[in-house]
């Protein structure tokens, strides 16, 4: 039986995406070599887009920095957040492109930050990708907090009158 390792790196390479980032290493001359688990990271990318230190496309981490830095096991935490990208990049294929801009997106209008309500960012890890938690802007509160409290609302587990 394949591990989940194997059916996720097939599968970036079904949709596209894996092929996409190697496009990408190829066009900035961002050498790949082989990870963990069938990670390939791009050491060295060069361009300032995007700002982060790491960022993933299908299989492959690029990173501004050596793949040995990345490699490193005292940075194992930032390789695992990375590599949970790569497994949602198997499941949504290139639609995670628009759906993690529209994560960013939200979690900037919420929040003033890309990463803090971003649910990719939320489920690979924040602390782990160099993300923290950031308070929701003060008119996001009030709408939390109305939400909560409407009286349509129904506590988990109450039966519908209905």
């Amino acid at each position: 039986m394949p591990t989940w390792h194997a059916v996720r790196s097939t599968l970036t390479w079904i949709n596209g995406t894996s092929l996409a980032a190697v496009a990408l290493a190829a066009a900035t001359r961002t050498p790949l070599v082989r990870g963990p688990g069938g990670v390939f990271v791009a050491g060295g990318y060069r361009l300032r887009v995007p700002r982060q230190k790491c960022f993933t496309v299908g299989t492959v981490v690029f990173t501004k920095r050596t793949a040995d830095w990345l490699l490193d096991p005292e940075r194992a935490d930032l390789l695992a957040h990375e590599t949970r990208h790569v497994g949602q990049y198997a499941v949504l294929g290139p639609f995670f492109f628009p759906l993690y801009f529209a994560a960013c997106g939200w979690s900037y209008l919420v929040t003033g930050g890309y990463g803090a309500r971003n649910f990719f960012e939320r489920h690979a890890g924040l602390a782990a990708g160099g993300y923290r938690e950031l308070p929701l802007r003060p008119w996001a509160t009030r709408l939390r907090v109305r939400a909560a409290s409407s009286p349509n609302r129904r506590s988990p587990g109450t039966p519908s009158p209905h």
